[in-house]
């Protein structure tokens, strides 16, 4: 992953519409190991590799919500940055993530609504082949 080192700070009305950021990041499997212990997500078809190579995927898959939260690190570092809160993020798995992938995280400005300082983003994160594998649509504001 690129390395985020500071964290974008920019006012709402310094954010535009279209403004976009990306993240890239390969999968491990340390990185899988972690998040099933974290969120304590224990699928076989995330941990077991001799029974995941049996699944008409013959490889474990990614928790699609570990993949789905690089969208978190665009919200909190790059759009909008510092200050940001979260509000929702609806996410759409097209395809699954594998073990040594390595994906690319986007988020673009499609809308923003001034009197609640609202910042919406389309989001999509990409494997290394470019193809889509999740899609959806942030909600997130700047907090005074």
């Amino acid at each position: 992953m690129a390395h985020l080192t500071t964290i974008a700070k920019r006012s709402y009305e310094e954010v535009k519409i279209g403004d976009t950021a990306e993240i890239t990041k390969t999968i491990t499997e340390a990185d899988v190991v972690n998040y099933a212990g974290i969120i304590a997500d224990f699928n076989p078809l995330h941990v077991n590799k001799e029974f995941a190579e049996k699944t008409r995927f013959g490889q474990r898959v990614v928790h699609g919500m570990l993949v789905a939260s690089f969208f978190s690190t665009i919200v909190g570092m790059c759009i909008p940055g510092y200050n940001a809160l979260y509000l929702s993020q609806e996410a759409k798995f097209v395809k699954p993530t594998f073990i040594g992938d390595t994906i690319t995280a986007r988020a673009e400005v499609i809308e923003k609504i001034d009197e609640k300082k609202r910042i919406i983003l389309k989001t999509e994160i990409y494997n290394q082949r470019g193809e889509l594998v999740v899609t959806g649509k942030a909600v997130t504001m700047l907090m005074d």
